[in-house]
């Protein structure tokens, strides 16, 4: 019996106005990011376990230098697309909601039915929600630029008021 070869993991921690961030990454890009908030670093703990059944945790910051950079230039307002390379683990159908995610432009926002209507699936506003509600990596993959159909901040990884702020910080007015 031949074993896998692990997975190699690299974590690091990276402050920003909404909090510390967890970034964890493989060899392919960041694959996982969770505020830091009480129990986030056990819950990416258990994502990785669940995605990498064979897997060595590396704690490297120096890994993370472009990361660490785009952010801090997306927190300054000098950044408005994120360059780094993804490495998004889930199912076909939240593949394709995340896909659609990134084609969201800075500074605007969709609804969650205009997401379904996107990937062509116009009656899965509900499943779209859900794939929503699981992005391995807010921000990047900007899960916080969806709206209730009535325009209202609703659901967020983070927390409406993070939500909020990442909305703001790109100039969406919020009613």
């Amino acid at each position: 019996m031949t074993r896998s070869k692990p997975t190699e993991i690299y974590l690091s921690r990276y402050p920003t106005p909404v909090g510390s961030l967890h970034i964890a990454s493989t060899a392919r890009g960041i694959c996982r990011i969770a505020f830091g908030d009480p129990g986030d670093l056990e819950r990416v703990q258990e994502w990785i376990e669940k995605h990498f059944p064979v897997y060595s945790i590396i704690a490297e910051p120096a890994v993370h230098r472009e990361v660490h950079r785009e952010l801090k230039d997306y927190f300054e307002g000098r950044r408005r697309r994120f360059n780094v390379r993804v490495h998004l683990v889930g199912t076909d159908f939240q593949l394709q909601t995340w896909t659609a995610l990134r084609s969201i432009p800075y500074g605007e926002t969709r609804s969650y039915k205009q997401i379904a209507n996107i990937i062509g699936n116009p009656t899965a506003t509900r499943a779209v929600g859900g794939a929503i509600g699981q992005n391995p990596i807010p921000i990047i993959v900007p899960c916080h630029r969806v709206i209730g159909d009535n325009g209202k901040l609703v659901g967020f990884s983070g927390g409406i008021e993070r939500k909020q702020f990442l909305l703001q910080l790109e100039g969406v007015l919020i009613v």
